[in-house]
Order: C-alpha cells, then structure tokens, then sequence
C-alpha cells in the first residue's frame, strides 16, 4: 500500500516542454486544473501528498517520476537522457532523502523513471532514448542489493516503457499487465494476464494503480470496458494537457 506522493506543480512555461505528441497547445489553467484533480484523487485514495513549487527554468519538471525511482528499500536517484531535463533529479532528491537511502545513477548511464515499470520484486527497465543500457545495467545492480530482480526491455519508437504496459495488479493469483499490441508479443512478458490496449487507445495504457484502485484516463471507452472486468474500483480523470506533452497519469508522482 502506498502511503506517500510526491507531486509539483505545473511551472507557466510547461508548454514550453519536449513533446512530440502533435495535440496542439496545452492551456496552462486547464493543466492546473486537471493537475490539482490528480493530487486530489491521490489523497482520497489515503496518501499524503507534497507539492513541490514549479522549477524555473524546467518545463517538464512537473513529471517528477523520471527524476527517481522509489522502491520500499531505497531512492535512486535519475540521470534523464536529454540534457535540458538533468537538474530535476538534483532538486527532487532532497524531498527524498527524508523517506529513503538514496542512490544515484552515475555518468555515462542515463535513466528516466518512466522506463521503470516495478511488478512485486521484478523490474522491467526499458532501454530508450532516455534510458541507455549503463543506465539500466547501473539500477539493476543496485535494485539487486535489496533482493530484486530486473529485465532490460527494448523500447524502441516508444517515449518510455510505461508509455506501452503498466501494472494493474493481481488477478485471479497472477499479475495484470496493460499492453500495447506491440509490446503483448514479447516473450519477456510471458506468464502475465494481459489486457492488450488497441493502437487507436494506446495513451490508455498509462493506467495508475493505487491501492487497489485504477486511475485512467478518460476518453478511451473500449479500455475502460476491459478493466470494468476487473471488478476493481476505476476513476477516470481528464489528462488531455499532459497528454499534450507526452505525459500522463504516471508521470506525474513518486509513490511510496
């Protein structure tokens, strides 16, 4: 069960961020918005949530998960693969060291928490074009000191790894996945139940699962179909200005 979350807030220059979505302009007030809803709903699912204030001069900064990885034993600390976002890891592990040891990806390895998708004690790391390989072979080292296990995953066109799958909990006595079609195929994803998501739903994906409760995004019905079967507790929130700027529910908290 998580406890705690950590979120900021949406600098006025978040536009100004590196997408490549093509979804037009996101609106600064409706990001403010949709991101207060976020913090919200978090808050009613039982965490304690801190926002930290806007980044000046760090556009994406709001999508505090690719700054670290927290896992229930230690927080690393990030490395991000393009260089206008590193810094953000700098400011966000201070907040951290309060909960966690702290770890820390060292150069040449670069990483970007959006790569790393954590299945009970099992980590599946994408390699990107933010994540590099001495990125996800320097975390699989350190994740292994506590007892864990990891995968490297090749994302290829994709943003991040949890841009295509995301865990959705237990179903049945076997973990869930939500899948693209192009990654359902791959064998390193065999033994899991899969919900495979439709290319025309592919954002859908970046499902959130918080103590037994599935955040989504709203406007993907075939989806919500499927994990109506569940027979878990769904909330759907409006994520069409992160969406904007290839973010999404995960993207933007550190859950602990």
């Amino acid at each position: 069960m998580f406890t705690h979350a950590i979120t900021r807030q949406p600098g006025e220059n978040f536009a100004l961020g590196i997408t490549t979505s093509g979804l037009g302009k996101p609106d600064y007030m409706r990001m403010l918005s949709q991101h207060n809803a976020y913090v919200e709903t978090l808050k009613s699912l039982g965490l304690e949530v801190t926002v930290l204030p806007a980044l000046p001069g760090y556009p994406d900064a709001y999508f505090v998960e690719d700054a670290a990885v927290v896992t229930r034993d230690i927080a690393v600390i990030t490395r991000p693969g393009v260089k206008a976002r590193q810094g953000e890891e700098i400011a966000i592990e201070p907040e951290l060291a309060r909960y966690r040891e702290i770890a820390r990806i060292e150069a040449p390895g670069t990483l970007e928490g959006g790569d790393v998708l954590m299945v009970g004690r099992h980590f599946f790391i994408g390699v990107s074009e933010r994540t590099n390989q001495e990125g996800a072979r320097q975390l699989g080292k350190i994740l292994e000191k506590y007892g864990n296990a990891s995968t490297a995953v090749p994302v290829g066109d994709g943003l991040h790894l949890k841009s295509s799958v995301n865990y959705i909990g237990n179903s049945g006595g076997r973990h869930t996945l939500l899948i693209t079609e192009e990654f359902c195929t791959l064998s390193l994803f065999n033994g899991y139940e899969k919900i495979i998501v439709g290319s025309t739903e592919a954002h859908a994906c970046n499902t959130l699962l918080v103590n037994e409760r599935l955040i989504t995004p709203r406007g993907f019905p075939k989806t919500l179909k499927e994990l109506k079967k569940l027979g878990m507790g769904i909330i759907e929130l409006d994520m069409s200005e992160a969406q904007k700027m290839d973010g999404g529910l995960t993207c933007m908290s550190l859950r602990f």
